[in-house]
């Protein structure tokens, strides 16, 4: 270590150094008062009273030097400037001290007054010379400054005496100087080394505290004993005391005591947690034990082996994570709209049931359907629907009671189990009772709402049901009840499971055969009412069921509307219609009708390019037909894509006119060619002027706007009679002209004039006449 100068210590080892200094004054002025007696006995011993002079100077000193040191050393330095100044004033003192005993032994070897004052003017320097390093290794300058004043005298002391010997010894004290230096300075890098690693420790101590005291958990640390060596300000706080201190030396068992003191925890919570740390400390490995307060708070502990037998045991207020898996426990298991049990959880609560108690019971559940919710969505906003479900479930938790578990199961679906039923007679009742209380009026933000439902449900025994089953058969029977007509209720009959079954069935076989393409078109004739021939004729599609048969159209198009399927289906009898279109002569055209589910997406327009163009079809002898249905889905791009299929030159026909809502607009606003009035205006107009005289009316609301008109469900010749004298319209369709024919067929019969034109004429000469 670099001893030359001070200035390069750092503050923190160079302010301690000066320290060191004024410490031990007591011991400083003995030694001065023994050097006082010393110098007074040579004094004695040779009666020169020059040494008097020393023994008074010492005197005064060593009560001087005491009373400094003791008061400095009571306020120690606190900075360098501080540390600097008092070293400077302790190597004046020290230096003064220094020089009047090098000045005696100079003149006590020098004068060599006696043998006693010759050894005292040796013994004096070199016993304060051995205590140099000892007490002054703060300051390298006070060291080098005593061994000057103090040493150099007694050598010169020596040497002047003249002889060899004296020489000689004079000269041979000067290494020892050179010893006490080396030495000084060794202890000082010591010391300097000492203070450093005790700095750094202290820094690390205070890091640590630091640490520990700011750390969001209660930490303890248990010695070998189990009781506490180490606390953090945070368990303090947790355990209501005023410090960590006050933690410090208690145990397991009074630490949690003081729990108990304070209200925190029951007695019984004490024993259970006490035993479980306890164990875990013992055992050597690491565990959780989370405690609920009586103030609400929860604490999770955890215990930690240590080193050298030493336990660790944290603790934290985890408070606020609990609060947030609860409520996330909550979402997953509540609805967060109406507050009610959840699907999942419903079905978890409800296996529990399923599995427990007296098996030979009997159990219920019931699935209501809110009826035409989707109007009230649609129309007053989703607000309104959200205020709907929520009044429906407060009805039904009042209606139930704690007889059920009421279930919002999804949408405007509500699900209620009852764990316990005396049989289907006695629950007819109770579902009778819940329909008749559940339905009404609910006033939500002004609005009177009515409540409608539908409803399914299932007694069975406990010990055959599952959830999923029970659900299952109460689906059936809610799909049953909507059948019946909607605001109504059906208990599960087994036939409704193999209906189900039979349905399942035959959706899986209508997709395999659209997949497979195995279904075929049939063509119902068109016939022009002037000309009596065909015109065109209308694609139909028809599916043979392998086992079954041919199955109705009105069972398996509705089926393919539910499963997705139907704009496929529009696809196949598209394509299948103009490949045949355009073997029949000119002009005969190709009517296909397209769903509601075709004209809600751009594809339509797609396909029916891709058919022609596949065909080769001329545009003008494909008629698109169009539904009020798919009008009232979307009119704006309804609208649309019926503008774009007419610029590639495609005829359209709005279908079963009149029996819509807004036939009228359409007329006007949709750029159509031809309409077709509904079988249902054909029924009786035979029989009533009023029916003949509306579709009299509906065919001339047509002729001005440059439409085509066709009356469908044409079945016998007086309708045929009435339509060709009264009412006129350009075309006929119905089963009087037969049934749909093949692809054949209507070759056949293109240029057929149909047998009626002959009874025809021969009527309308009579009623001329």
């Amino acid at each position: 270590m670099n001893s030359s100068a001070n200035r390069d210590l750092p503050d923190e080892i160079y302010i301690p150094f000066v320290n060191t200094l004024f410490r031990d004054g007591k011991t400083l002025a003995i030694g001065i008062l023994a050097q006082s007696v010393l110098i007074g006995l040579v004094w004695h011993n040779t009666g020169n009273p020059i040494y008097l002079i020393f023994v008074a100077f010492l005197l005064v000193l060593a009560p001087a030097r005491f009373l400094c040191m003791r008061q400095i050393n009571r306020r120690p330095s606190v900075s360098h400037k501080q540390a600097r100044a008092r070293e400077n004033f302790y190597i004046i003192q020290s230096a003064l001290h220094g020089g009047a005993l090098g000045l005696f032994s100079l003149i006590a070897l020098y004068r060599a007054d006696s043998t006693f004052a010759e050894l005292a003017g040796i013994a004096i320097p070199l016993a304060t010379a051995t205590a140099i390093a000892g007490r002054n290794y703060g300051s390298m300058r006070m060291v080098a400054i005593l061994i000057v004043v103090i040493t150099f005298p007694m050598a010169i002391g020596v040497i002047l005496r003249g002889d060899f010997h004296s020489v000689a010894l004079g000269v041979l004290t000067l290494p020892y100087l050179f010893a006490i230096r080396s030495y000084a300075n060794n202890v000082r890098a010591v010391l300097f080394k000492a203070i450093s690693a005790e700095n750094r420790s202290q820094k690390i101590a205070a890091q640590f505290d630091r640490a520990l005291n700011t750390m969001p958990h209660g930490l303890v640390m248990l010695g070998p004993d189990t009781r506490v060596v180490v606390g953090n300000a945070e368990a303090a706080r947790m355990l209501a005391l005023s410090s960590p201190d006050r933690i410090l030396g208690r145990s397991i068992h009074a630490l949690l005591t003081r729990g108990v003191a304070a209200g925190l925890l029951s007695l019984r919570d004490r024993r259970c947690l006490e035993t479980q740390l306890t164990r875990a400390l013992r055992d050597g490995g690491d565990g959780k034990v989370l405690l609920g307060l009586s103030n609400g708070r929860y604490l999770e502990f955890s215990t930690r082996e240590g080193s050298d037998q030493l336990g660790v045991i944290t603790f934290e207020d985890v408070t606020a994570r609990i609060e947030v898996e609860e409520k996330v426990r909550s979402m997953a298991r509540f609805d967060n709209l109406t507050g009610l049990v959840n699907r999942a959880y419903f079905n978890e609560l409800v296996s529990g049931q399923l599995a427990g108690g007296d098996r030979a019971r009997k159990c219920a559940l019931v699935m209501l359907d809110l009826d035409d919710f989707k109007s009230v969505n649609d129309s007053l906003g989703h607000p309104m629907g959200d205020g709907m479900l929520y009044a429906v479930a407060e009805r039904l938790e009042n209606i139930v009671g704690d007889t059920a578990q009421v279930c919002r199961f999804g949408g405007d679906e509500f699900v209620l189990y009852f764990d316990r039923v005396e049989s289907e007679q006695d629950f007819d009742l109770v579902l009778e009772d819940l329909f008749t209380r559940l339905q009404g009026s609910v006033d939500i933000s002004g609005h009177m709402l009515h409540i409608q439902a539908s409803g399914g449900a299932v007694v069975a025994p406990v010990a055959d049901s599952g959830v999923d089953a029970l659900i299952v058969r109460a689906d059936l029977a809610l799909y049953k009840a909507k059948e019946l007509g909607k605001k109504t209720w059906c208990l599960f009959k087994p036939a409704m499971d193999a209906a189900f079954r039979d349905r399942q069935q035959l959706k899986a076989d209508l997709r395999a055969a659209i997949e497979a393409r195995a279904m075929r078109v049939v063509y119902q004739p068109i016939v022009s009412m002037k000309t009596m021939r065909i015109s065109g004729c209308e694609a139909l599609c028809r599916w043979d069921h392998p086992e079954m048969g041919p199955i109705s159209p009105a069972v398996f198009i509705p089926l393919a509307e539910e499963m997705g399927l139907i704009s496929e289906i529009s696809a196949f009898v598209l394509d299948t219609a103009c490949q045949e279109c355009v073997r029949w002569p000119a002009p005969i055209t190709v009517s296909v009708n397209l769903s509601a589910v075709d004209f809600r997406n751009r594809s339509v327009v797609t396909a029916v390019k891709g058919a022609l163009t596949r065909a080769k079809l001329a545009p003008e002898r494909l008629e698109i037909e169009v539904t009020e249905t798919a009008l009232l889905d979307d009119k704006a791009m309804t609208q649309q894509f019926i503008e774009e299929l007419k610029v590639i030159g495609v005829r359209i026909a709005l279908d079963d006119f009149g029996t819509g809502y807004s036939s009228l607009s359409y007329l006007h606003k949709l750029p159509l060619d031809k309409i077709k009035i509904d079988r249902s205006f054909l029924a009786d107009v035979t029989q009533s002027k009023r029916s003949l005289d509306l579709l009299v009316g509906m065919v001339n609301l047509s002729r001005p706007l440059g439409l085509a008109v066709t009356v469908e469900g044409v079945e016998t010749f007086d309708q045929l009679q009435t339509l060709a004298l009264s009412v006129q319209p350009d075309l006929l369709q119905g089963f009087l002209f037969g049934s749909a024919l093949t692809p054949s067929g209507i070759a056949t019969m293109s240029g057929t004039v149909w047998p009626f034109a002959e009874r025809l004429r021969k009527s309308a000469l009579a009623n001329a006449i």
